[in-house]
């Protein structure tokens, strides 16, 4: 029975996500969102408890773990930024299986206070490891640890450091590369690294008039299948669009007032779920029905709330309620098709990383590595709360009906 169920769960996750069938591939898991269909999930647990290895993490990061069969990658700096790493550690047993250094930048460029030179999560495919840094560059590596390609041909001013993670569709890597001088996505051929396409950003004029600074933005893409065609949705400076991923040519686009967006969009309910802003350092959820080229119509924003919503955690969609958790310390719950918020509660803390979503529960980690779960429900109902050592901004994921966190310093192996 449990060899059928593995099965069934294999099956679906390959008709969901073709490109994506490993149990934590990239950030956010398999659909981008933030998902698992895993049992067994711990409750409770502490540094003494429940706790089946701890294994430290050499040099300096803030990319979430990722999974495939028995290899967890992450990617970690040197303190000074200048010696770039991949790191593979065994699910099993925590062991440190690779270390490598994939880039060695001249300059390490500046870094936000509470960024780090190592915080784009890496994306794999079953075969490579991808990784990568920003505009320090990009490198593809085999499951032995050997670099099988570098593009370092993609520079950018970003003042604040990466953070925005590579996605895989098909044949491309889909790269997002919004600084202060110049505004693109980049697709690399994922089997050498070329440049496939390029394409800037369009509808920044209010920003370029202003101040550099303002255009500059740090989310991770997601794809979305509209009218059976997948179309890549991306959060900008100044606007939201979404591309042909052929060729990257802009299919629709909204316009919104701020920048420095970090929020991965959701989709479902035929809507896209994104966070943009109402303007600087206030930030918004946007529901949009997808659909027709050019700037979208009124009709087609179903709603927006600026209220409680955050800005680096990324929105959890489930079903018709989409869960939010802001910076600092509040949760809410959202009505995904009125935009009605069904409760807002203070939880404790600051947040940086995204919120998972399994058997129907939420979970998320405070910076101060104290863990929250909650129902995925329109009524708030805490069910736990757990704490660990260190400080967490990383996003949990999960594998083998286990949870695995990643601290500044630490990658935990959690399970009952």
């Amino acid at each position: 029975m449990l060899h059928c169920r593995k099965f069934f769960c294999l099956v679906f996750l390959l008709l969901v996500t073709p490109s994506m069938s490993a149990e934590w591939p990239q950030f956010r898991g398999p659909d981008g969102q933030g998902h698992s269909d895993a049992e067994g999930i711990p409750l409770d647990w502490s540094e003494e408890e429940s706790v089946t290895w701890k294994t430290e993490i050499p040099g300096e990061g803030w990319s979430s773990p990722v999974i495939w069969g028995n290899q967890i990658w992450m990617t970690s700096a040197a303190s000074d930024g200048k010696s770039l790493h991949a790191i593979c550690v065994e699910k099993t047993s925590g062991r440190l299986l690779h270390d490598v250094e994939v880039l060695r930048p001249a300059d390490s460029g500046p870094k936000h206070a509470l960024n780090g030179f190592a915080s784009p999560t890496p994306v794999l495919d079953g075969k490579h490891i991808y990784v990568h840094f920003g505009s320090r560059g990009t490198a593809c590596l085999d499951q032995q640890g050997n670099v099988v390609w570098k593009n370092t041909t993609l520079p950018f001013d970003a003042p604040q450091g990466a953070a925005s993670s590579p996605i895989l569709h098909g044949d491309l890597l889909i790269l997002t590369c919004d600084g202060t001088d110049q505004q693109f996505l980049a697709a690399l051929d994922k089997a050498t690294g070329e440049i496939r396409w390029k394409q800037p950003r369009q509808h920044l004029e209010r920003a370029r008039s202003i101040n550099p600074i303002f255009q500059m933005a740090y989310s991770t893409p997601l794809v979305g299948e509209v009218d059976g065609v997948p179309q890549l949705v991306s959060t900008s400076a100044e606007h939201v669009a979404a591309y042909d991923l052929r060729t990257g040519e802009e299919l629709w686009w909204m316009q919104y007032e701020g920048c420095s967006l970090v929020g991965r969009p959701s989709f479902g309910n035929g809507l896209f779920y994104v966070v943009g802003s109402i303007k600087l350092d206030h930030h918004a959820v946007y529901a949009i029905r997808p659909g027709g080229q050019g700037r979208i119509s009124e009709e087609q924003l179903m709603w927006q709330l600026s209220e409680g919503i955050p800005h680096v955690p990324s929105p959890l969609l489930k079903g018709q309620e989409l869960f939010v958790v802001h910076d600092g310390g509040t949760a809410s719950c959202i009505d995904a098709i009125t935009g009605k918020v069904h409760w807002k509660k203070r939880l404790g803390g600051n947040f940086r990383s995204s919120p998972i979503e399994v058997q129907n529960r939420i979970y998320v980690s405070s910076q101060e590595g104290e863990m929250y779960i909650f129902e995925a429900s329109k009524d708030f109902k805490l069910l736990a709360t757990n704490q660990l050592d260190g400080k967490f901004f990383a996003s949990p994921a999960i594998a083998d009906g286990a949870l695995f966190l990643r601290s500044e310093t630490h990658l935990y192996r959690i399970e009952e």
